[in-house]
């Protein structure tokens, strides 16, 4: 049952554009107790969504997220090094519906940076873990309901 649901959760994020993923994220990181923007359309150099306690990205941490929503393309090492050399002390998120090789998971355990690679099934798992915070409008781009049942 858990399973199912696990799977069911992923196919709406996989249903969602590329604008409402970014939408998520950020809606994620609201929930966890951060003040996010998201880039403005256009070249974003690497960023797709700048987060901090104080919304200005002045106050530590400082979070630079990266968002690719690709069901079947896995990030490779080359797109997670682009993305370290713009990170330059912040803590960096990179989020891929899509998966990450296995050198791209060696390339960010190795960075000198901050750095959390996150895939559709952890993006779940956040879902699921900060859903009572979600705010209205990131409920809206994923509904759930809770339901009880004897153990």
């Amino acid at each position: 049952m858990v399973f199912k649901a696990h799977e069911l959760i992923k196919d709406r994020i996989m249903d969602l554009d590329w604008e409402q993923m970014q939408q998520l994220v950020a809606g994620i990181l609201r929930a966890i107790g951060y003040k996010t923007r998201v880039v403005p359309r256009g070249p974003d150099r690497g960023k797709d969504i700048e987060a901090s306690p104080d919304g200005l990205v002045l106050r530590e941490p400082r979070i630079l997220a990266q968002v690719k929503h690709r069901e079947y393309s896995q990030m490779g090492a080359t797109e997670i090094r682009n993305f370290q050399s713009i990170l330059r002390g912040r803590k960096g998120l990179y989020i891929s519906t899509g998966g990450f090789s296995r050198e791209a998971k060696y390339e960010a355990e190795r960075s000198s940076e901050q750095l959390t690679l996150i895939d559709a099934d952890r993006l779940v798992q956040l879902i699921i873990q900060n859903y009572d915070n979600f705010d209205v409008e990131t409920r809206l781009l994923i509904p759930l309901s809770k339901i009880y049942w004897p153990t």
